[in-house]
C-alpha cells in the first residue's frame, strides 16, 4: 500500500532531506512552505528529489491555509498517512525588551501552526486506525539559551503536544514522536556561519569548527541522518515508538 505524507517546509534543510528519503522508499510526497508557489524553488525541489512530487503554498500560521492544503492533498490522493513538521523560523533576542512580533511569529510557526497541521489531519488518521506524525523538535526544547526564550519555548512546546496527541491516538494506531537535533548542516546553519564570518572577519573553516567542536562528536549532524531516523519512525516498524522524543545530539548536552 502506498502511503501519503504530507512535509510541512520541505523545500530545504531537514524537510527536503526526508522527503528524498521517503520518496525513495515509495511513499507520495507533498510539501507545503510559504515560498510554495515560486517556481524556482519548487524547480529546485524537484531537481534534489528527481522527481515531480505535489507542492503547495502553506502558511501553517493561518488555519484556512493549512485546511485548504490538506484539503488539496486528500482530493488528489485520497488521503493522508504521514504528517511530518519541519515548518520552522529562528530569531534570536534577549527577554528584556524582546519584541512581541518575534515572540509571535515564533510561537504561531513552530508550535501553533503544528498544532493546527495536526488537529487537520488527525480525524482522517483515526477514522482509518492508522498514522504517523513526527514534529521536528531540538535540544532547545530541553536546554535554555541566551537569547532565544521564543525558540526554546516553542520547541519545548512541541513536547507537550506531542504526548497529548500520542494518547489520543494510541487506541487507533496513529502515533506521535519528535525529533530534537543539536546543529544540522542546513542551509540554515550554513546562513549562521555566512553571518559570523562577516561580523568577525574569521575564515569559514574556524567558524565551522566551533560549531563542530558543540558536540563530543566533533562533527556537524548530516540532513540525511535525520531522514533515516523519521523514515523509521513512519514505517510500520516504528508502531511502538509514541509519546517520545528523540534527541540526535551527539553526545551535547544543550
Amino acid at each position: 500500500m502506498t502511503r501519503t505524507a504530507i512535509i510541512t517546509g520541505g523545500l530545504s534543510g531537514m524537510g527536503l532531506a526526508i522527503a528524498r528519503k521517503l520518496h525513495s522508499d515509495g511513499v507520495t510526497i507533498c510539501i507545503g512552505a510559504r515560498r510554495g508557489g515560486d517556481e524556482a524553488a519548487v524547480a529546485g525541489l524537484h531537481e534534489a528529489i528527481g522527481a515531480p512530487v505535489m507542492v503547495a503554498a502553506l502558511d501553517v500560521r493561518d488555519t484556512d491555509s493549512v485546511n485548504s492544503f490538506v484539503a488539496q492533498v486528500v482530493a488528489a490522493h485520497g488521503q493522508v498517512d504521514i504528517l511530518i513538521n519541519t515548518a520552522g523560523v529562528y530569531e534570536e533576542s534577549p527577554v528584556i525588551d524582546h519584541p512581541d512580533d518575534l515572540w509571535d511569529a515564533t510561537i504561531d510557526t513552530n508550535l501553533t501552526g503544528t498544532f493546527k497541521m495536526i488537529r487537520a489531519v488527525f480525524p482522517g488518521m483515526k477514522s482509518r486506525g492508522w498514522g504517523r506524525i513526527v514534529n521536528l523538535a531540538s535540544v532547545a526544547a530541553h536546554q535554555g539559551m541566551p537569547s532565544n526564550a521564543a525558540y526554546c519555548a516553542s520547541k519545548a512546546g512541541l513536547l507537550g503536544l506531542g504526548r497529548c496527541v500520542s494518547l489520543e491516538g494510541a487506541a487507533h494506531g496513529v502515533t506521535c514522536v519528535s525529533i530534537s537535533p543539536t546543529w544540522v548542516e542546513t542551509e540554515m546553519l550554513k546562513q549562521f556561519i555566512d553571518q559570523e564570518i562577516a561580523e568577525t572577519g574569521a575564515s569559514r573553516a574556524e567558524v565551522r569548527a566551533k560549531y563542530e567542536a558543540s558536540n563530543p562528536q566533533g562533527a556537524l549532524v548530516q540532513p540525511e541522518e535525520i531522514a533515516e531516523l523519521a523514515a523509521f519512525l513512519v514505517s510500520d516498524a516504528g508502531r511502538a515508538i509514541t509519546m517520545e522524543d528523540i534527541q540526535v545530539n551527539a553526545g551535547s548536552l544543550w
